[in-house]
């Protein structure tokens, strides 16, 4: 059998989100590609083999049976993939890790829904994007012969705004695996960020409305009342409508307290979490939460919103709050601050629960679906 898949995703500098899911995949598929099971990994560009982002980590080889193909064109999963699909009837099944699929395909889809945030909080995205967000996964997931969500959030979403059968869907955890550490020193940390020796906490993420950043500033505001030695790290690349968030920062006079780091490199990161007093998610909404794991792999405590998916991935191993409640996010910072026990508690849970996630069971039980549903093409 031959499967192909949209790695456009993964073929990017600056992995995070579905792009890491995707390259996770990738590696997986090219570890496993053999006579029986092929692979052709479908590009919009040359795949980046000599482009690494900051771990080192380029796109898979090629080999006898993982290969890329390049389709050239706009409107490209739209258009020009599907005419390549039917003109070069090469595949068994076609799954797409990321939402959008070939508006026509000859062969069986399978799609990964991450989230649907856009449902709501449509206000929180740029028209074009949400068109996208809407019209075509709602296009992928009536095609697909089978769907799988990266949580039971996300399948219980999909089941509510698109009305599939749950049976339908099959729910696939992101995998964590823990990123080799490279040797930073605190000089050079400090160098770039001005933290050293300084008590902070952390927030990891991309700068947009639905992740809360607001109910985050506002309630550290309020705790610098008590704890006026704290700065607060916001570490993540710019999403679309952060003018707001910097605006805030601006019109509280936190400029001094409140470091943005922008795109962060892994050896930073994992920095910057160890060192953390706490890390704090305030999301409206998460499909699944990596830096959940992130934070657990490193040994810092997490205080997370009782929201979506959070709680099914935290489990016991985060405090949470209300995310419209500024005075119980405050409580909860204040509980893991001057309770060394709760600290340690945590930090013990977490690393016990991030134990149960890893790429190779999310790419084990990814390509089962797929063969699953190929298997399905030839009996029909």
């Amino acid at each position: 059998m031959i499967i192909g898949i949209d790695g456009n995703e993964a073929n990017v500098n600056k992995r995070v989100g579905v792009s890491v899911y995707t390259y996770e995949l990738l590696k997986y598929f090219q570890k496993s590609a053999s006579k029986d099971v092929q692979f052709i990994i479908y590009l919009r560009n040359n795949p980046g083999l000599s482009l690494q982002d900051d771990t080192g980590s380029s796109m898979p080889e090629e080999s006898q049976y993982f290969i890329y193909r390049i389709v050239k064109g706009p409107l490209w999963s739209q258009i020009f993939v599907p005419i390549d699909l039917y003109l070069n009837r090469k595949i068994d099944v076609f799954f797409s890790p990321a939402h959008y699929t070939p508006r026509f395909c000859p062969v069986p889809v399978v799609v990964t829904i991450h989230d649907l945030a856009y449902e709501y909080y449509p206000e929180e995205f740029l028209k074009e994007d949400l068109y996208k967000l809407k019209i075509w996964t709602g296009h992928a997931v009536k095609q697909a012969k089978k769907i799988i969500a990266v949580s039971n959030n996300t399948k219980k979403d999909i089941v509510k705004f698109y009305h599939v059968p749950e049976e339908m869907i099959k729910v696939i955890y992101n995998g964590y695996q823990q990123k080799s550490k490279i040797l930073i020193s605190k000089s050079q940390i400090n160098t770039k960020y001005q933290i050293l020796n300084t008590k902070y906490l952390l927030y990891v993420g991309t700068i947009q409305p639905r992740k809360n950043l607001l109910t985050l500033i506002e309630t550290f505001h309020l705790l610098l009342q008590d704890k006026p030695d704290f700065k607060l790290v916001i570490a993540g690349k710019k999403g679309w409508m952060y003018e707001e968030i910097y605006q805030k920062v601006k019109d509280l006079k936190l400029t001094d307290k409140i470091i943005f780091t922008g795109y962060i490199n892994a050896s930073e990161l994992s920095y910057l979490y160890q060192n953390a007093s706490i890390y704090i998610l305030p999301s409206l909404y998460e499909g699944f939460g990596i830096p959940l794991l992130e934070a657990m792999s490193n040994n810092c405590p997490i205080v997370a919103a009782n929201i979506s998916s959070l709680p099914e991935i935290g489990a016991n191993a985060c405090l949470y709050f209300d995310p419209n409640d500024k005075m119980d996010l405050k409580s909860k910072i204040h509980m893991i601050l001057d309770d060394e026990k709760l600290r340690g508690d945590l930090i013990n849970k977490g690393k016990a629960r991030v134990k149960e996630f890893s790429w190779e069971k999310c790419g084990k039980e990814t390509l089962n679906i797929l063969r699953n549903v190929s298997s399905f093409r030839f009996q029909a």
